[in-house]
């Protein structure tokens, strides 16, 4: 579980901060979920890789935050381009 969750941290960061320009920073968001349920379980266990296991909780949060803030900026931006674009009439 440890590994699994630095991993699915370190894919969730890369996509959230790499696809967030592209419109995918969801696809982000939700390896970023996996890897904080991950992240906490392998945390329970504890044992040697209990530091990996932070890690990827940690990664999976910031990689969340970062794919939610994107993604709502995407929508804002699209919103606000249709508002802007039915004032000037191209949608009549």
């Amino acid at each position: 579980m440890q590994t699994a969750a630095l991993v699915l941290g370190i894919v969730s960061l890369v996509i959230a901060i790499g696809g967030g320009a592209a419109g995918m920073g969801w696809i982000g968001s939700i390896c970023g979920i996996l890897a904080i349920i991950f992240g906490a379980i392998g945390m329970k266990e504890g044992g040697q890789q209990r530091k990996t296991a932070k890690t990827g909780l940690i990664l999976g949060i910031i990689a969340l935050c970062w794919g939610l803030i994107v993604t709502i900026a995407c929508l804002t931006c699209i919103g606000v381009g249709a508002g802007f674009a039915d004032s000037l009439g191209f949608f009549d």
